[in-house]
């Protein structure tokens, strides 16, 4: 059968997006979505989204990793598909969706390509050594870095996600240092097992560990570089419990083709 997807990037973070509505993909084959996303030999992609109707929703969100397998949530991929729906006329300006972690309301730019993400509320937050570790809709590790442009994210990011803590489930792993008024954030990613442009939930778990780390509390704003642009993440934080958090940033359409399957 031939397959017709779309391409968008948020912030670098870059994903492969089909239209199921019909439900004529059947997406239960790690082999070939993984074959989708290698960057050789598909399309490329740190990930695959499916957009399928549901009862109650705008839409459905789907989501597999890189490596074929279905994933927890991504906060870039959400921000994508929200693009991707208001391009195929699914929503207007705002939307509500179901994503694997729950629902999700958002809100896109008159442009179409920026898209603020509301993300689950957060109300624990552990510590591993001097690291934070919390859960934004995936599991995150969040790390203090010097230097953090030349530090070897992938062989470091790499032991942290294999070590005896972390190797049965697996986690994400943001290393973080001062940028401005805000953050710079490099992310190696379980399931891409590999440094990605950008991680959503990731730059998200990093802001909320800063404001616990600083004591800050109140409505918080937290401007964040990546290596593929900006993203922005605003929340409320009463000193227990994290809310209204928004990930916010750029999402794009690359290009759309079809590809014989």
């Amino acid at each position: 059968m031939k397959l017709h997807f779309y391409k968008y990037q948020g912030a670098g973070n870059d994903f492969i997006l089909v239209d199921n509505r019909q439900k004529i993909v059947n997406h239960h084959n790690a082999q070939l979505l993984a074959q989708l996303c290698d960057r050789r030999f598909g399309i490329g992609g740190d990930g695959i989204m499916f957009l399928q109707a549901k009862e109650g929703y705008d839409f459905e969100m789907v989501y597999y990793n890189a490596d074929g397998q279905p994933s927890s949530m991504c906060g870039n991929g959400g921000r994508c598909i929200v693009a991707f729906a208001r391009f195929l006329g699914v929503t207007g300006q705002e939307t509500e969706f179901l994503a694997v972690d729950g629902p999700h309301h958002a809100k896109i730019s008159e442009t179409g390509d920026w898209v603020s993400l509301q993300m689950i509320d957060v109300d624990t937050i552990h510590k591993d050594a001097d690291a934070y570790v919390l859960n934004t809709g995936s599991p995150h590790y969040v790390a203090f870095a010097d230097n953090l442009q030349d530090k070897n994210v992938f062989a470091d990011g790499h032991a942290i996600r294999n070590n005896d803590t972390y190797r049965a489930n697996g986690i994400n792993v943001n290393f973080v240092e001062p940028h401005r008024e805000g953050y710079f954030v490099r992310t190696f990613e379980r399931g891409v097992e590999d440094e990605t442009y950008a991680c959503g939930t990731g730059v998200t778990a990093v802001a909320l560990a800063m404001a616990k780390h600083y004591n800050k509390t109140g409505s918080i704003e937290t401007p964040i570089k990546v290596l593929g642009g900006d993203l922005n993440i605003r929340f409320n934080y009463d000193g227990n419990a994290f809310t209204d958090i928004f990930l916010e940033g750029p999402a794009k359409l690359v290009f759309e083709g079809d590809l014989e399957i």
